[in-house]
C-alpha cells in the first residue's frame, strides 16, 4: 500500500473545500431569495378616510403576475377589485390592482399570490379600513392562498428526479465519452434522459395548479398550462424538453455509431477522432442549454449581476453533474462485473478533480452572492439545512478518499481460463442444437455457471471489490445529498428571511429614517372607595403610532407592591373622528401586570383612553387620559 503524497493530501484538501462551497452554493442556488412583500398601499392594518384608488404592493424583488395575483374582498367576502394586476410604471416588484367605485366603509383583505423570479410561488395577505374598522368574515389565514398538499409533494418529487436525471444523462455520457462506454453506462445515461424527460413533462402540467395554490384536479387545465407557457418557468420547462429531443439523437450516436467504429479495425483514426469532436462540441452545447433552462427560471437570473451569475450558475451544475453522474457510471460497470482497467478509472479520477476545481471557482462567486451571513447558518431553516448537507458531503469527501486508494491499487486483469472457459462452451451449446429442449436447458446452466465463475473471479479481486464497495457508499451518500438539495430549493433562505423580518418588522411600509419616536407613558392614579381600593396604574403604548402597538398595564397598591384586581378593562376613542371604543384584549403576564401585544390604533390623533379597575363586586372606578398616537 502506498503511502499518501504530499500531492495526494493537497489534492484531497482542495477537494474538500470544494465539496463544502458545493454544499453551500448547489442548495443556495437552486433557493436563492424568495419574493418578501416590504410594503403596501394602504398600510396594513391602516385605517383610510376614503376608498383608494388602487391597491399597492411591493416586494424585495420581481415578480411574476397572475390574473388573481392580488384579491381584495370586502367585509361580506365579496371581490371588490376591478381589472388585472400589474406593475406599477414597468417595476416588477410592484405590483397593484383598481378597487371598483363606491366601496363602503368597514375594514377590507387583500389576499396576494405571485411567483418569485427564482420561480418559487409566494403568497399572503393582509387588512385595512375605509372610514372605521368593522367586522368582517373574512381572516387573513383563509384568505391567503395555499399550495395544495398532493401537489406540492408531487412536485417535489418531479424537481428531485430532474436533478437526479440531468445527472445522471450528463455524467453518463461524460463518462463514456472520456473513460469507457459499455452496456451498464448506457443504461445510466438512457435512464437519465427517460428519468429528466418525464420530470420534465410532469412538472410542465403541475407548475399551474402549484403556483395558483388548486388541487390535482386542475392539473389537467388546458387554460392554466397556458398561462404557465407564457411565463419565464414555464418557457425554460418546454426549451428542456426540445432540448432533450437532440439529446436523444446524440445518445444514438454516441452508443451507436461511435462504439461501432471503436470496434471496427478498418474504420480510419480520423473519421473517429472526427467523430469524436463532433460529439464533444455537441455534446457540450445540449448539455449547456439544458442548464440554462435551470439558470434562466430561477436564481442567477435574479438578483445582482445576473449577466454573470447565469453562466456560473451553468458552470456549476455541469462540474456536479459529471462529477456525479460519472460516480453512478463508474459504480453500475463495477456493480455488473465488467473489467475496469486502471487507466480507465484513473482518468475518471482526473475528470472528478477538474469537475471539483470547476466547482471551487464557481461555488466562490455563489457563496458570496447567495449564501448570506454566517450567523443565518444557525438561525434559519435554510443554515439548519445547509449545516446537514454540510456534513453529508464532508462523509462523501471522505470516502472518495478510500475509493482514490482503492483505484491507486487497481492491476489490469485477464479473465482466467476456466471462466473463459465456461463461457466458451456456453456459447457452443446454444449454438449447437438449436431447437432442442435439453440444448437450452443446458445453455441455461453453462450460463449460470458462468455468472458464478465470474461473480468469485470478481470477489477474489480485493481492489476492485473494496473500489466497488465505496464508490456504492459515495452514492448512496450522493442521493441523500440531493434530496436535501431538493428541500433547500424550496425553503426561504437566510438572505429573504432577513428582508422578511424586516418587513414586518416596519409593519408593511418602506422606513426611509429610523423611528425615534418614545412610547407614549402614563400614570394613573385610582380609589375605587372600598378597602384596599386606593392604587396606581402604569400605562406603557409602544411605540404610540398608528398601526399595530403593544400595550403594557401594571397596577400597584397604595404601598406599591403588585396587586390584582377582579377586573381590569381598557379601551381608546377617537372622539373626533368618531371612532371607538376600541377595547384592549389583556392578558395576565403575572402579578399586578397585563399586556395587548396586538393593539392598533388605525390613525394618528389625539386619544382618550379609559382605565376601568373593579376591586369588589360593588367597588369599581373608571379614569380617564388622552394619549398622543403618531
Amino acid at each position: 500500500m502506498r503511502t499518501p503524497t504530499t500531492r495526494q493530501a493537497l489534492s484531497l484538501l482542495g477537494t474538500l473545500l470544494a465539496a463544502l462551497l458545493c454544499a453551500l452554493t448547489l442548495g443556495a442556488g437552486t433557493a436563492s431569495a424568495h419574493a418578501a412583500l416590504t410594503a403596501t398601499d394602504p398600510r396594513d392594518g391602516s385605517v383610510v378616510p376614503s376608498a383608494p384608488q388602487q391597491i399597492k404592493l411591493t416586494f424585495s424583488e420581481g415578480v411574476l403576475l397572475s390574473t388573481d395575483s392580488v384579491r381584495v374582498l370586502d367585509p361580506q367576502g365579496k371581490r371588490v377589485d376591478e381589472g388585472k394586476p400589474a406593475h406599477v410604471d414597468g417595476k416588477s416588484d410592484t405590483a397593484a390592482v383598481a378597487l371598483r367605485a363606491g366601496a363602503g366603509n368597514g375594514t377590507y383583505t387583500v389576499a396576494w399570490q405571485a411567483v418569485s423570479a427564482d420561480s418559487h410561488p409566494v403568497a399572503g395577505a393582509f387588512t385595512f379600513s375605509i372610514g372605521a374598522p368593522s367586522k368582517t368574515t373574512v381572516s387573513v389565514g383563509s384568505a391567503a392562498t395555499v399550495t395544495d398538499p398532493a401537489v406540492g409533494a408531487f412536485y417535489g418529487i418531479g424537481r428531485y428526479a430532474a436533478y437526479g436525471g440531468f445527472i445522471l444523462l450528463v455524467g453518463g455520457c461524460v463518462f463514456a465519452g472520456v473513460c469507457r462506454s459499455s452496456r451498464p453506462v448506457q443504461r445510466v445515461a438512457v435512464g437519465g434522459w427517460v428519468t429528466l424527460f418525464v420530470s420534465t413533462g410532469a412538472l410542465l402540467l403541475l407548475r399551474g395548479a402549484y403556483t395558483s395554490g388548486k388541487g390535482m384536479g386542475s392539473v389537467l387545465d388546458l387554460s392554466l398550462l397556458g398561462d404557465v407557457l407564457s411565463t419565464k418557468p414555464g418557457a425554460a420547462l418546454l426549451s428542456r424538453l426540445l432540448l432533450l429531443s437532440a439529446a436523444a439523437v446524440f445518445l444514438a450516436v454516441l452508443f451507436g455509431s461511435y462504439v461501432r467504429e471503436g470496434d471496427d479495425s478498418s474504420t480510419a483514426t480520423g473519421n473517429r477522432r472526427d467523430l469524436a469532436y463532433g460529439l464533444a462540441i455537441g455534446g457540450t452545447v445540449v448539455a449547456g442549454g439544458l442548464a440554462a433552462t435551470w439558470a434562466m427560471a430561477e436564481h442567477a437570473s435574479a438578483g445582482i449581476q445576473p449577466w454573470l451569475a447565469m453562466p456560473v450558475d451553468v458552470a456549476h451544475l455541469l462540474g456536479v453533474a459529471v462529477w456525479l453522474g460519472g460516480l453512478a457510471a463508474l459504480l453500475a460497470t463495477l456493480w455488473a462485473g465488467e473489467p475496469v482497467r486502471r487507466a480507465e478509472a484513473q482518468r475518471f479520477s482526473r475528470l472528478a478533480f477538474a469537475s471539483v476545481c470547476l466547482l471551487v471557482a464557481t461555488g466562490l462567486y455563489q457563496a458570496w452572492r447567495q449564501v448570506g451571513t454566517w450567523s443565518a447558518l444557525t438561525g434559519t431553516e435554510y443554515g439548519r439545512w445547509l449545516l446537514v448537507k454540510v456534513t453529508l458531503v464532508a462523509v462523501m469527501v471522505g470516502l472518495a478518499f478510500f475509493s482514490r486508494r482503492w483505484t491507486g491499487q487497481l492491476a489490469d486483469r485477464t479473465e482466467t481460463k476456466k471462466a473463459a472457459k465456461v463461457r466458451a462452451g456456453a456459447s457452443v451449446g446454444a449454438d449447437g442444437e438449436p431447437g432442442s429442449v435439453r440444448a437450452a436447458q443446458l445453455a441455461r446452466q453453462r450460463a449460470a455457471l458462468a455468472k458464478a465463475a465470474g461473480k468469485r473471479e470478481r470477489d477474489a479481486d480485493a481492489p476492485r471489490t473494496g473500489l466497488r464497495r465505496s464508490v456504492l457508499a459515495e452514492s448512496a451518500v450522493a442521493v441523500v445529498l440531493l434530496a436535501v438539495t431538493t428541500v433547500l430549493s424550496g425553503t426561504q433562505p437566510g438572505r429573504a428571511e432577513a428582508a422578511r423580518e424586516q418587513a414586518a418588522a416596519g409593519g408593511g411600509t418602506t422606513a426611509t429614517t429610523p423611528d425615534t419616536t418614545p412610547p407614549a407613558q402614563l400614570q394613573i392614579p385610582y380609589d375605587t372607595g372600598g378597602a384596599n381600593g386606593r392604587g396606581t396604574a402604569r400605562i406603557t403604548v409602544a411605540p404610540a403610532r398608528s398601526g399595530a402597538n403593544t400595550l403594557d398595564v401594571s397596577l400597584a397598591d397604595a404601598s406599591g407592591r403588585p396587586v390584582d384586581v377582579p377586573e381590569l378593562t381598557v379601551s381608546f376613542t377617537e372622539k373626533d373622528k368618531q371612532i371607538g371604543p376600541l377595547r384592549a384584549t389583556l392578558k395576565r403576564l403575572a402579578t399586578g401586570r397585563w399586556q395587548d401585544a396586538a393593539l392598533r390604533l388605525p390613525m394618528a390623533g389625539e386619544w382618550q383612553l379609559f382605565l376601568t379597575v373593579r376591586t369588589s363586586d360593588i367597588d369599581q372606578v373608571t379614569e380617564t387620559k388622552n394619549v398622543k398616537i403618531n
